[in-house]
């Protein structure tokens, strides 16, 4: 028997596809070239699904940015959890995650991206106050996650974690886009500038 699916499935489902197609739009358009009747067309719906599911193009563009981050940041939770010491840290194993990561969401298109958010938010004062709130959180939270699993390996940290994982965001997209348009690899030396604020826990 065919599974039902729930009316809040279904929602989950339109607004997955609505995500999947704003992204590769944005990404590859810009925000302000991208009508949400592309973003609509290329999902399998109209513009009032968009609206209902987001209210406003703003608001759908958001939405992509988090969900992006969260899936990018996600990405490396098993190789970090794995980690038994500091020891066990291997720059080439996280740096052919991060570039594994990258190509997968789009490659370039995937930093352009990012840098489509900064302006947007550098352009839109509202839609910066909007998300200055979700963007420390964001910060915090990968702030709290470095300090859990530096202390965990026996290790501690030579600068403020917040300020690490401000870096980290703030960066991101920068070394991928560059790595790109300069056909070099960033990945290592970046995160190896990362890793040296670790440092073993005296005692």
């Amino acid at each position: 028997m065919a599974e039902r699916w729930t009316r809040e499935r279904r929602l989950e489902h339109t607004r997955g596809l609505l995500l999947d197609a704003a992204e590769e739009s944005f990404a590859r358009n810009g925000f302000g070239a991208t009508p949400l009747e592309e973003i609509a067309e290329a999902a399998g719906y109209t513009r009032s699904a968009i609206y209902s599911h987001f209210g406003t193009k703003s608001e759908l563009f958001l939405a992509v940015i988090e969900r992006s981050r969260e899936r990018f940041l996600g990405g490396f939770t098993d190789l970090v959890a794995s980690l038994r010491s500091l020891d066990d840290l291997e720059l080439d194993v996280l740096a052919d995650r991060w570039r594994e990561l990258s190509m997968r969401e789009a490659g370039p298109d995937r930093a352009a991206l990012g840098y489509e958010f900064t302006l947007f938010l550098l352009r839109n004062p509202e839609a910066r106050e909007r998300v200055r709130a979700q963007r420390a959180e964001a910060i915090r939270r990968l702030g709290e996650y470095i300090t859990n699993d530096v202390a965990r390996i026996g290790a501690t940290l030579t600068i403020p974690a917040d300020a690490l994982a401000h870096v980290i965001i703030a960066t991101n997209d920068a070394v991928t886009l560059n790595c790109h348009l300069d056909d070099e690899d960033l990945y290592s030396p970046f995160l190896q500038l990362i890793v040296s604020s670790i440092v073993p826990r005296e005692g």
